[in-house]
């Protein structure tokens, strides 16, 4: 064991659910609560000028995950990345896509399809898309042993090279539901 401190930051785009992670967390662990660090819409602020997106391109990420239902948070997050460096502006989009819902990432896609960023070749968004699809499932096979370990289950090698051998996300996904409930780590693979 490393014998130091873990700091746990939640970032919560809903007001409701930065409040009830605020709260501490009985682990179910004899003398051990979990007390999160917690972001919420409160502690972000909404972005909407460009050059503010662009000095600060990490926190306007920030802001279109959380306040991004609003079009002109993310039409001054686009505009702020027209600023930076051409090697730089892709990855705080990938990051502010990675952290949003489902209906800001529609609207990020819908305001930066007219990027002219190498990714809007069809070579380049066929082989950006598997790589996307590839590193989601390596993100997801990490959480299942991640929570495995947390949880301190051994993993054996087998449930190890499975987890880590599965490419169906959705399948990764179900198995780091059951990572949090099973009693050992075989038990991810008993339906």
């Amino acid at each position: 064991m490393l014998q130091c401190d873990v700091t746990v930051l939640v970032v919560c785009p809903e007001a409701g659910t930065a409040v009830f992670y605020a709260q501490p967390i009985d682990s179910g662990l004899t003398g051990y609560r979990l007390q999160a660090r917690v972001l919420g819409p409160d502690d972000i602020p909404v972005i909407l000028d460009p050059e503010q997106a662009a000095a600060q391109p990490e926190l306007a990420a920030m802001s279109v995950m959380v306040h991004g239902r609003d079009r002109k948070v993310v039409q001054a997050f686009s505009d702020g990345l027209k600023y930076l460096p051409r090697d730089h502006a892709p990855q705080y989009y990938e990051y502010a896509f990675s952290m949003s819902g489902p209906d800001v990432q529609r609207l990020l896609e819908e305001i930066m399809s007219s990027t002219t960023w190498l990714v809007a070749s069809p070579f380049a968004k066929e082989h950006f898309g598997k790589g996307r699809a590839e590193g989601k499932a390596e993100e997801a096979g990490r959480m299942v042993l991640l929570v495995l370990s947390a949880r301190g289950l051994a993993v054996p090698d087998d449930v190890r090279r499975r987890v880590e051998d599965c490419d169906d996300v959705e399948q990764l996904e179900a198995w780091a539901t059951r990572a949090v409930t099973v009693d050992t780590a075989a038990d991810l693979f008993v339906a």
